[in-house]
């Protein structure tokens, strides 16, 4: 069969049983292998949706321009749908995202504007609030929106789960996948479910997202939202295709068992997967060892390729360098609270306190930085050093409020942040880290512990 262009054959990939990483799990468990979509992933499917849809509807008109905020992968799918049909591409990055990603973005002829990660969503610095902005300043284009848009959730209705159904003869019980954006999730679960209610969906979600706790709680909680080095699902916002009716229940991975097993698929079974399949696997195993039964056919959904992380999850030394592999193991947030007995305490100050009050707190206590807290939760910080270059400047300013004068909130990390990690998110503007234990209660960790730990 000759195609006419390369977007035609975006779909009908294959189901692998998988064999060897499933050792021990009762039922039969099979992935649904989605690089070998043209882009290499399953992004490729809701990108063909989009934009077609977008031209159904006359909002992309001929010689237009498709930007988007991207992970990489979907906008590898808008960048060939747009080069089948005659588009321009500009698309937003975080800038945690690999560098592969971002040089097969432009081998393809896009435009990639690089963002920072640690900013809030609505910031205008972050990757969506960019791409927003260029899609408002320049005619004649389209901001698909990836998150909100229906077509992506529709195009997984209408292939991703015609295609498991059909491929497993309907014996499909569990469907695993990623949980970002929400659509490959969320629409082929609806899909499935319409044929059999009774199918269990699992989605996969990571540390520093808010997903699992939203759909457990249905609060939309903050202090769940921290950085992570993970690409391509979880979120800090609500995108409109996560449908959590279509969602039975979420399990938490972490980076280091993510990579891992993108790691074991490779050598164990063959599949040269990215970092979110590995999340993928591992989530799906962990649910498999104690729901599966001898008859269950379970399906994973494993979203892209792992050339897109050939100088991380495939290199051994970034991953020795992360804690990530044995042979080098560091040390861990959770390590330096557990040194500390429970003997530490984390010292604030309320938003309305006076300056004044706060020097006399920091010197009683003898800290040089202590978050500013609103309620519950931390709105700022202060720093000896800071108070002092602005006290100098206005001796006034000891009777005003500290709200006036904080700086930024301190970062929230994960509880099993390696030192490396911790340490490269301290620096001038960032002089501590917070963290929260098991029992959420909150612990600070300062350039001092970090060497006190690497000291060990």
């Amino acid at each position: 069969m000759i195609y006419n262009s390369i977007i035609e054959t975006i779909g009908n990939t294959p189901i692998v049983r998988l064999n060897k990483v499933t050792q021990g799990i009762a039922g039969t468990v099979l992935a649904k292998v989605e690089y070998f979509n043209p882009g290499n992933s399953t992004k490729d499917r809701m990108a063909l949706k989009m934009v077609e849809d977008a031209e159904k509807a006359g909002t992309l008109k001929p010689g237009g321009t498709i930007i988007e905020g991207t992970s990489g992968n979907t906008g590898m799918g808008l960048a060939l749908t747009a080069v089948a049909k005659g588009y321009k591409c500009i698309f937003t990055m975080a800038d945690k995202q690999s560098q592969e990603k971002i040089n097969i973005l432009r081998a393809v002829g896009a435009e990639v504007i690089v963002c920072p990660t640690n900013v809030e969503p609505d910031d205008p610095r972050s990757y969506y609030s960019v791409a927003r902005k260029l899609n408002k300043d320049i005619p004649n284009s389209i901001y698909p929106n990836q998150y909100d848009n229906p077509s992506n959730a529709q195009a997984h209705f209408e292939s991703t789960g015609p295609e498991i159904w059909t491929q497993t003869a309907g014996k499909i019980t569990h469907y695993v996948a990623t949980v970002g954006t929400g659509g490959s999730m969320c629409g082929t679960a609806r899909y499935l479910k319409k044929q059999r209610p009774e199918l269990v969906a699992v989605g996969i979600d990571t540390y520093g997202s808010v997903f699992k706790k939203y759909k457990e709680t249905g609060i939309f909680d903050k202090n769940e939202i921290y950085p992570y080095l993970t690409e391509g699902f979880g979120e800090d916002i609500l995108p409109k295709n996560v449908d959590f009716d279509s969602i039975d229940l979420f399990i938490k991975v972490t980076d280091k068992d993510g990579a891992i097993a993108a790691r074991r698929l490779a050598r164990e079974e063959g599949l040269f997967v990215g970092w979110s399949s590995g999340s993928a696997l591992h989530g799906a195993l962990e649910y498999a060892k104690e729901n599966l039964k001898k008859n269950d056919v379970m399906v994973i959904l494993l979203p892209d390729h792992g050339t897109r992380y050939l100088n991380k999850v495939y290199n051994d030394m970034w991953m020795k360098d992360h804690g990530f592999l044995e042979e080098r193991a560091y040390g861990t947030a959770r390590e330096i609270i557990a040194r500390r007995n429970g003997k530490d305490s984390l010292h604030t100050v309320s938003k309305n306190s006076t300056i004044g009050e706060t020097i006399r707190i920091m010197n009683q206590e003898g800290v040089d930085q202590v978050p500013v807290v609103e309620g519950d939760e931390f709105v700022g910080s202060v720093t000896t050093s800071s108070l002092i270059e602005k006290i100098i400047y206005d001796p006034t300013l000891k009777d005003k409020a500290v709200g006036e004068i904080m700086d930024n909130p301190m970062q929230v990390v994960a509880l099993d942040s390696t030192l490396d990690v911790l340490s490269s998110l301290l620096n001038k503007n960032n002089k501590a880290l917070l963290v929260r234990d098991e029992k959420k209660k909150a612990h600070i960790i300062t350039q001092h512990d970090i060497l006190k730990a690497m000291m060990i």
